[in-house]
């Protein structure tokens, strides 16, 4: 669950896909939750088997509650955890989704060291549609285009202010299309680069995951920039989710647990999130309630735990 998409899978015993789902969330992300579920429902029927539930994200426990989730982890956690499944000897990873950016590093299989960039949206997905709007160029045709590009234009990729206010001086000195967004490729993956991996060791093999994988140009680019190979897994739009779902199954599997799944039947409940001020101390944290068909179910937000633990089942 993503600021701008809900990645909706389904996984058997071996790790195979075999369902995914990439939904817009447009602000409203239980509805895509619940989208996500129905379709689910007509894909398999009645008859399918859940054996576990996992959900990630920045929106992972509320999902978590809706769903009744048997594990809710991290985003660093959950993409590790499927590159290491799908890609067991990969060593960096490079994850651009539609608001924020990762860099993974693993080691045996391992996270080592990772940093995220919530703050600047440079280089994400968004910042990448709204400049092809800007040009007039369908954002699938927006990294095949960067490749085309006959000549290098140097575009400030610091934030999303300067590059776009470069990218209209470059117009304004007659450079092609091609070449102002490939030039924006490569700004982007420096500022990635710069800010992510700076002080950091990155070692191939490199993967690429997240919405923006798609874009041809961003991994030429980031293939010029660290001068190799990067893979691109088959589902490299909906890791996170996989990586959720090996965890639940993981689990499971480990404790011997029965899932806690509400069943597909759950897109019917009220599900009602509200939010509230403590006035229990100076710290006046902001309290997250959940009701369900009328009945709290979650609460978190408080640091001592007064209302978190004042939720029973």
């Amino acid at each position: 669950m993503g600021s701008v998409s809900t990645n909706v899978v389904a996984v058997d015993n071996q790790y195979n896909v075999l369902s995914k789902q990439y939904i817009r969330t447009n602000g409203q992300p239980l509805e895509s939750v619940k989208l996500g579920l129905r379709n689910l429902r007509k894909e398999f029927g009645d008859g399918v088997t859940v054996l576990g539930v996992g959900t990630t994200g920045s929106g992972r426990q509320l999902t978590g509650i809706l769903v009744g989730a048997d594990v809710v982890k991290n985003e660093i956690t959950a993409h590790a955890t499927a590159t290491i499944t799908y890609v067991p000897e990969a060593r960096t990873i490079f994850e651009i989704g539609g608001q924020d950016s990762k860099i993974i590093l693993l080691k045996d299989g391992m996270v080592i060291d990772f940093a995220m960039n919530t703050v600047c949206a440079a280089g994400t997905g968004s910042f990448l549609e709204h400049q092809a709007e800007r040009l007039k160029v369908p954002i699938e045709e927006f990294g095949d285009l960067a490749l085309t590009a006959a000549k290098n234009v140097r575009i400030a990729g610091r934030c999303t202010v300067f590059a776009e206010s470069d990218m209209i001086a470059k117009q304004q000195y007659g450079f092609s299309k091609a070449e102002i967004i490939n030039g924006l490729c490569e700004a982007l993956v420096r500022n990635y680069i710069n800010n992510l991996g700076r002080g950091k060791k990155l070692e191939p093999p490199f993967v690429f995951q997240g919405g923006v994988a798609a874009n041809k140009g961003i991994k030429a680019a980031f293939e010029k920039e660290v001068g190799h190979e990067i893979i691109i897994p088959e589902h490299y739009n909906v890791m996170g989710a996989i990586g959720s779902a090996v965890l639940a199954k993981e689990y499971i599997e480990g404790t011997g647990a029965v899932t806690r799944f509400r069943g597909f039947e759950s897109t019917d409940f009220d599900f009602h999130p509200t939010s509230f001020e403590c006035g229990g101390c100076d710290n006046t944290c902001e309290v997250i309630k959940v009701d369900m068909n009328k009945k709290t179910v979650a609460m978190w937000g408080d640091r001592c735990g007064k209302w978190t633990n004042s939720v029973v089942g």
